[in-house]
């Protein structure tokens, strides 16, 4: 293997690499529980992520912070052709459709609205799990300039990193690596979210004392500027040296 998998995305932003690790390992854990629906659903995600580092690929790695959705995602991936005549095939046209294809089940097969033409079913699943390893493996290779070969072999392992610091399910969190700290447990709980509340976090550690999880932990995090914790409303961010020290603990798994 030319490089470790941790460091596969490790040229994007932090933010940017969690939004798509994070939509893929769930592709992947849904698919392999049988929950169809959930799976297909996170294939959109997938897409959003995944174009936005298309998109900041060929802009020269100027890259989003996080993963953002286009008006019209189809439209979106066909400017790429025509904005980057230049550049390769692969970023430019072929993952871009992919995308669109990724995109239309996600829309179009009963996954994200009342009405589809048939129910979520494994085949379409499959479709949403394998596609989504393709254009995993395809930005790898890009970023990495390595063969399909390594690429798809780094993309193997990506889930089990992912799953080995936090375990996901719905709104549901859970650390599952032993011997961290309260601290090194929230910066990696939030580093896979845009925010979450003070209860948020108190269910996801199972915390007994809410009181003292604010006064230890919270708080000084806060003021050692990890977080931004507003207590008028209870809610949670990462701050940029937060971000840093929750990527060195995903590093360290």
């Amino acid at each position: 293997m030319a490089i470790d998998p941790k460091q596969a995305f490790a040229s994007l932003p932090t933010t940017l690499m969690q939004d798509l690790l994070d939509a893929y390992a769930e592709v992947v854990t849904n698919f392999g529980e049988g929950r169809w629906e959930p799976s297909e659903l996170n294939g959109g995600k997938l897409c959003e992520a995944a174009y936005s580092v298309v998109e900041g690929f060929l802009n020269g790695g100027q890259y989003a912070l996080r993963a953002t959705k286009p008006r019209n995602l189809p439209q979106a991936c066909e400017k790429l052709a025509q904005a980057y005549p230049a550049a390769l095939r692969s970023p430019r046209i072929q993952i871009p459709r992919m995308l669109v294809a990724l995109y239309e089940i996600r829309n179009n097969r009963g996954v994200g609205h009342a009405g589809g033409e048939v129910s979520p079913n494994e085949m379409d699943a499959t479709a949403v799990l394998y596609m989504s390893k393709w254009i995993m493996a395809e930005l790898v290779r890009l970023l990495h300039n390595l063969s399909t070969a390594e690429a798809a072999g780094l993309v193997e392992m990506l889930v089990e990193r992912e799953i080995a610091a936090v375990w996901k399910w719905g709104k549901k969190r859970r650390v599952l690596r032993t011997g961290l700290t309260w601290r090194q447990q929230v910066l990696l709980l939030l580093a896979g979210v845009n925010e979450a509340t003070e209860d948020d976090l108190v269910a996801w550690l199972e915390h007994k004392t809410p009181r003292i999880l604010r006064r230890d932990v919270l708080r000084p995090m806060h003021q050692g500027r990890l977080i931004d914790f507003d207590e008028s409303t209870s809610t949670l961010r990462l701050l940029p040296p937060g971000i840093a020290q929750a990527e060195e603990l995903l590093r360290s798994s």
